[in-house]
């Protein structure tokens, strides 16, 4: 029998392309259940504010194609404290929430573990949004393809300037933990080298890869670089290069959260719709404390402590494939 009368959504961390989309499934999922929906601005902080508004199935129209979140996030150090998390317990009860539809990260479902330690009348389904593809129990988080493929953008354009210019670019994206869009990227954009925070590089072995692809007769080099990665910052890496290589005119481009902005891809919207819609029928099912993620073509639900303590595998045959097809 269905307890859940009323579910609030709310978007914590950092924000990513899909997250407008997956509001709109989740509400119009539970609406089509006859259960409310209340959205919570800024996350966690706006669970201790007690910023409410109703959403209704005219509230998320026109959403799908938008980036970013039309409920904002936040970080909210305040809800890790009891105090922040009586105040939210509060707010939600005086909303006569029920169930909670998270879509994050980490830090979303380790503060959604903390909250129900304490508070076990409020069920909760995350759903990973973060463009870092970083978290155990899904193949894809959401925003991950739109990410990759704003990057693949930016590279193709800087791909036409350095072949202009005999040039050599270290173009670093973002991954500080997690070298997933810059394995994609680099092997979509045909770039020459990739440098990941889950393999173990170095200077001389950059420096060999470039002497390579020289003699092979390319005029122009492409280096992807996650922000993680251990060698040090990309200006560094660069700097070391030019020392040790100095056929190419060397630029660096830092492509930022130009990431995390834009329309998300066909892909991440149908992901939203799949994700938000497993998250309402799983907080109806009486699931709680789980993550709706995607594995071998079907939405699985994984426990918190499980996608939060456990990391993905990371695909070692697509670095062997990017050195194969790489010069």
């Amino acid at each position: 029998m269905n307890t859940i009368k009323k579910i609030g959504i709310f978007c914590s961390g950092g924000d990513s392309p899909g997250m407008n989309a997956c509001i709109r499934a989740a509400v119009r999922a539970a609406l089509n259940k006859n259960v409310k929906v209340t959205g919570i601005i800024r996350g966690y902080q706006g669970m201790i504010d007690n910023e409410f508004i109703a959403l209704t199935s005219r509230s998320v129209s026109n959403i799908v194609h938008r980036g970013g979140t039309i409920l904002r996030t936040a970080r909210c150090q305040e809800f890790m404290t009891k105090e922040g998390m009586k105040k939210a317990w509060e707010n939600l009860k005086k909303h006569e929430v029920d169930g909670l539809v998270a879509i994050g990260g980490d830090g979303t479902f380790r503060g959604a573990i903390e909250f129900s330690n304490i508070y076990k009348d409020i069920s909760i389904i995350g759903i990973p949004g973060t463009i870092d593809n970083d978290t155990y129990g899904t193949e894809f988080t959401l925003g991950f393809d739109t990410a990759v493929n704003t990057v693949i953008d930016a590279v193709d354009k800087i791909r036409d300037t350095a072949d202009s210019h005999h040039r050599l670019f270290f173009i670093e994206v973002m991954g500080r933990k997690s070298g997933w869009i810059a394995l994609y990227s680099a092997l979509a954009c045909g770039a020459e080298a990739v440098l990941l925070p889950e393999e173990p590089d170095s200077i001389d072995k950059l420096v060999e890869s470039l002497q390579e692809a020289k003699q092979k007769g390319k005029q122009s080099s492409i280096v992807i670089v996650a922000e993680g990665e251990e060698l040090g910052s990309t200006v560094e890496i660069a700097k070391k290069v030019k020392e040790r290589f100095d056929f190419y005119d060397i630029r660096i481009s830092v492509l930022g959260h130009v990431q995390r902005g834009g329309s998300p891809s066909c892909f991440d919207r149908v992901l939203a719709a799949r994700l938000g819609v497993k998250a309402v029928d799983a907080l109806i099912e009486g699931a709680s404390l789980k993550m709706a993620g995607l594995m071998n073509g079907e939405i699985v639900l994984t426990p918190f402590h499980e996608s939060i303590s456990k990391s993905p595998a990371f695909n070692r045959d697509l670095i062997r494939i990017a050195g194969v097809i790489s010069k």
